[in-house]
């Protein structure tokens, strides 16, 4: 998981590769406290970095989606006005949404 910043670091890829694991970064450098885990070797660390960060941005659309639906409140006023009118205004508008942020 990545940070709010959206960029993987080696701090997301080290709780990644190695939940609940006591540790310190000091600048760059790793202190490994845990004894139950064994550190992740720099080479294990780089690449779940780059994992991370691809994993992070397949998902733009859907963060890009969540910004432009329609609140939740009018979703449902949607639905029930088509309902009682026989119209597809909540239909069209979900179809909009993701017809201007597809799926890569």
């Amino acid at each position: 998981m990545i940070n709010f910043d959206g960029i993987a670091d080696k701090d997301d890829a080290i709780v990644s590769l190695r939940p609940d694991a006591q540790w310190a970064l000091r600048g760059d450098a790793l202190e490994w406290l845990d004894t139950e885990q064994t550190q992740p070797t720099n080479a294990e660390i780089d690449a779940e970095v780059i994992r991370l960060q691809a994993e992070y941005d397949a998902k733009q659309y859907a963060r890009d989606r969540q910004k432009v639906y329609p609140s939740m409140q009018e979703q449902l006023d949607m639905q029930y006005w088509d309902g009682v009118n026989g119209t597809t205004t909540w239909q069209d508008a979900i179809e909009a949404v993701k017809t201007g942020n597809p799926k890569p």
